[in-house]
């Protein structure tokens, strides 16, 4: 029976048991109320007429997410399971208990819905796979750095992005010395199709760093690339670019829409890299070659860049309060000196906690790098 039961938990308390769904049945009860009419269900009725009128309005938001077949299928079930149906009158009447007829359907009705479900994982944990193909696995090994990122899709597949690597050793002036191209970008939207743009966000990108174009031309690349794909501006991107020389360790940037990444000076100063221009692929601007200008600053040793994406600082705990800025700030502050890897951990931990078992709502992704003395290279997972 233990051994059971930690499989059907997963190990997994009581505590944590209903903690998680709790917060799956919020999740549930957006997802549906947000196809109700609340100013019609609540207009110039009474107290219980409202309640009634509610539970009627989630009720059918419920039953039109499930194919016609499945809806007739369900309120025969329900039908079923409050009425029982009598053959013949008097002392020979014979009354039958559907009850448990209901209970059947009921439970064919929930098969045939994880038979979907399930089929529709399996996709998803295939275009995961390839999704995951299209970023390192791996940070870049680079002199005098020290890299590390993490990302979390809100759903199985993420609109997320981020890359690191150096640029063709033929393309630069000094091949000894190729530059570090890093890259941190956020599809407006969620899920597959999120993730689709993201594709081919990548794909353009690694595209455009193969070629002698500068940071500046990759950017209005980029740019010109999203306004022919972001359906009239419904599907931006927000990304944070920037271009490390390898001998002097000065960074060029260009900020498109995205949050102001965070750079911890060795002093302790903090400084927002916010030099740019507005997300990629919105149609309000004519004059693409002119919207961003580039940021510069010299990185030196002990100082710590911080690249995230609004699902770190947007994240939400039980009660619907926000991570925020101040939160990741007070983090960078008190963070010890540590390799970027547990720097980063440090950070994604101190969101976890915050959030505790509310359901991720956006995607979440950080890229945290750490400049080590001149001359040294390290590399974290």
């Amino acid at each position: 029976m233990r051994a059971s039961w930690r499989r059907l938990t997963e190990g997994l308390e009581i505590q944590q048991l209903w903690g998680q769904f709790i917060s799956e049945t919020k999740a549930s009860y957006r997802l549906y109320s947000a196809d109700v009419d609340w100013d019609e269900v609540s207009r110039g009725r009474t107290r219980f007429r409202r309640l009634w009128r509610s539970v009627k309005a989630v009720f059918m938001a419920m039953l039109m997410k499930l194919s016609p077949s499945r809806r007739v299928l369900l309120l025969i079930a329900i039908v079923l399971l409050v009425i029982n149906v009598q053959f013949g009158e008097g002392p020979s009447a014979v009354a039958i208990d559907t009850s448990v007829l209901g209970v059947l359907i009921l439970f064919l009705l929930l098969a045939l819905e994880l038979a979907d479900r399930v089929t529709m994982k399996r996709d998803l944990e295939i275009a995961r796979e390839i999704q995951e193909w299209l970023v390192p696995s791996q940070p870049p090994i680079f002199p005098g750095v020290d890299i590390a990122f993490a990302t979390r899709p809100q759903n199985t597949v993420a609109g997320d992005y981020y890359d690191a690597f150096p640029r063709p050793q033929s393309l630069s002036r000094a091949p000894e010395a190729a530059p570090l191209l890093m890259a941190v970008a956020d599809v407006a939207g969620k899920s597959v199709p999120a993730a689709l743009l993201m594709a081919t966000f990548q794909a353009s990108l690694r595209a455009l760093a193969a070629t002698p174009a500068t940071l500046g031309d990759i950017v209005t690349g980029l740019d010109r690339y999203c306004r022919a794909h972001s359906l009239e501006g419904r599907r931006f991107t927000t990304a944070f670019l920037a271009e490390i020389d390898g001998k002097t360790l000065e960074m060029t940037y260009v900020n498109a829409g995205h949050n102001d990444p965070i750079l911890r000076r060795a002093s302790g100063a903090i400084e927002r890299l916010s030099v740019g221009g507005p997300p990629f692929g919105l149609p309000l601007f004519s004059d693409a070659e002119n919207l961003y200008p580039t940021g510069r600053v010299r990185l030196s040793a002990g100082d710590v860049l911080i690249i995230f994406t609004d699902g770190v600082v947007e994240a939400v705990d039980d009660s619907g309060t926000e991570f925020g800025e101040a939160r990741l700030l007070a983090c960078i502050y008190g963070a010890p000196a540590q390799s970027a890897r547990e720097m980063l951990q440090r950070i994604i931990g101190e969101v976890n906690a915050f959030a505790g078992f509310a359901r991720q709502h956006d995607d979440i992704t950080c890229l945290l790098l750490r400049v080590d003395a001149p001359g040294s290279a390290s590399v974290s997972a």
